[in-house]
């Protein structure tokens, strides 16, 4: 059997006096390692490189997507298209272990497979595969698709991330003292705690749980007939299930249940904890709510040669470096769109998850006002779209290719594909300006602009998120005045487009060409104080502090 010296390959660090398991259906470690959809991914990923820099004694528990999220190609007309392609890690130790959980009240085997800490400098991740001979297709493809769209699929891949995640670690005889839930997909992980131990308190000892979603249809939720029937509950009934956590109805929302098995859970900004507080302070039974702000690892993210002019803080070193990193981006743009990108001229980017309302196409609203913008002689911007909408969600495919249409014929528009860690880093590196718009408290956290920051790309942002924590306009960052809350979502979508225009059109553009003294002087103060507020190691801190 692997032992914990094996298991680590490091001493964790005496201070930490707490073994944490911390059990995530996405990890963005590395880009060779497609296991992941977007910011949850980034976040965790982040999580386990400051906690191996910190020797914390943490392991990771995630699932070996056998297809990853999905491809990001285009067909014949340069559309988005999603395509599914093998994934095949060599650097992955096969453990050798082999288990079986019960979905639908027949065993399916799961094999463990472990993401050593020295590949990329990580805590240790343990990674789940149901993909193996001793299983018929259908349990096969458990493990296929991250996310899959199939109802039963996406709760049996909850189940082997929740009962296998914590089966394996009672296999390995690993003793843990924190079982850490990053959103409540690995939900049934407490019914296995519940039958281990036979009681809620025992279990909410054991268990914190990060919330992510600040909306409540935002929040899984299944049938609890359907549940039964699937061996959700591990040993106990459905009945058993509504007695002890005090819940009514014929569904089951997996945030509120794990609000009842937690001990203490966070929300991911400080805004958002509040907003969370307010979704679920009126539930009884549920646990307290923290604030705890996402963060990125910096050592991840840095670009080397900006960290060394920053530090000079010469103006021409620091535009030097940063033409290099924007000369580097514009080889892909090049490549994907055929469109030659000048260094010379301020950029926009607009990359991220692409979901309805983050509000995309917010710049394209006006769209007489967006092509003076982008075809002012005098003083020039190109925009580059980059991110991946969730394959099945075919709103959110048709405005991705209605923008990739509508940039076609622009020459300083481009619309990226394949958006994963490395070509988000050559995005947060490449860019002037990082373009954050969202709804108003639709956005939890969001972390890219972080890592953008540590980048010489200025934030240009609705102060939602983890931004009215960092940004002060015209200091660090550009700031985009929301519109009035009672406003219709139409009002509010208009009057923040002509807000986001005016900033670009009175501030932004004239300051890039006209003040450089100035604009270096809000980059320099970015890259100085997103570290080390919004650095991933103060984030893991916190949460030893805080939650564990």
């Amino acid at each position: 059997m692997i032992s914990k010296e094996q298991i680590f390959g490091y001493q964790p660090n005496e201070k930490y006096n707490k073994t944490i398991a911390y059990f995530s259906m996405e990890f963005a470690i590395d880009q060779s390692l497609k296991i992941y959809s977007g910011g949850l991914g980034f976040l965790a990923g982040s999580h386990m490189r400051s906690a191996f820099e910190l020797k914390h004694p943490t392991i990771g528990i995630g699932m070996l997507w056998k297809y990853g999220y999905y491809d990001q190609f285009r067909d014949t007309d340069a559309d988005m298209k999603p395509f599914y392609v093998e994934k095949n890690p060599s650097f992955l130790q096969d453990t050798g272990i082999t288990f079986t959980i019960p979905v639908h009240d027949a065993p399916v085997h799961v094999k463990a497979y472990l993401l050593k800490p020295e590949t990329f400098g990580s805590a240790p991740v343990f990674l789940l595969s149901t993909d193996i001979e001793e299983n018929d297709e259908v349990s096969r493809s458990i493990t296929h698709r991250l996310y899959d769209s199939n109802e039963s699929t996406r709760i049996a891949q909850s189940m082997v991330l929740g009962i296998g995640g914590a089966m394996l670690l009672d296999v390995l005889q690993f003793p843990i003292d924190v079982y850490h839930m990053n959103e409540g997909h690995s939900l049934p992980l407490n019914f296995y705690l519940y039958a281990k131990y036979q009681s809620l308190e025992e279990v909410k000892k054991r268990v914190v749980f990060t919330t992510h979603t600040p909306e409540l249809a935002g929040n899984e939720s299944h049938r609890f007939d359907l549940l039964k029937e699937m061996s959700f509950f591990y040993h106990l009934q459905d009945h058993e299930v509504k007695h002890i956590l005090g819940i009514e109805g014929d569904d089951l929302n997996y945030t509120l249940a794990s609000l009842r098995f937690a001990r203490k859970a966070n929300g991911v900004s400080k805004l958002h904890g509040e907003v969370a507080r307010e979704m679920w302070g009126h539930y009884p039974n549920i646990c307290e709510i923290i604030s705890i702000t996402n963060a990125q690892n910096k050592t991840y993210w840095k670009e080397e040669s900006l960290e060394q002019a920053l530090e000079t803080g010469e103006q021409e070193q620091i535009q030097l470096v940063k033409k290099g990193m924007k000369i580097s981006l514009f080889k892909t743009v090049a490549d994907q769109c055929g469109k030659l990108f000048d260094p010379n001229v301020l950029t926009l980017v607009w990359a991220r998850r692409f979901a309805a309302y983050k509000r995309a196409d917010l710049l394209m609203r006006d769209w007489d006002r967006f092509v003076k913008l982008i075809n002012n002689a005098d003083y020039p911007v190109q925009v580059i779209w980059a991110g991946k909408p969730y394959p099945e969600d075919q709103g959110a495919i048709d405005l991705f290719n209605q923008i990739i249409r509508s940039a076609k014929p622009l020459k300083n528009c481009a619309v990226l594909t394949g958006y994963e860690l490395g070509l988000s880093a050559l995005l947060k590196k490449g860019s002037d300006v990082w373009l954050n718009n969202p709804k108003m408290y639709r956005e939890a956290s969001g972390t890219s602009g972080m890592a953008a920051a540590m980048n010489g790309s200025i934030n240009l942002s609705m102060p939602d998120g983890w931004v009215p924590e960092f940004a002060k306009d015209m200091e660090n960052a550009f700031v985009i005045q929301p519109a009035a809350d009672e406003l219709s979502d139409t009002d509010k979508d208009k009057q923040e487009a002509a807000a986001l225009m005016d900033k670009l059109e009175q501030v932004v553009v004239p300051m890039y060409y006209k003040d450089q003294a100035r604009w270096t002087s809000i980059l320099k103060t970015a890259a100085k104080e997103i570290v080390p507020q919004f650095d991933a190691g103060r984030m893991v801190e916190q949460y030893q502090q805080e939650l564990y």
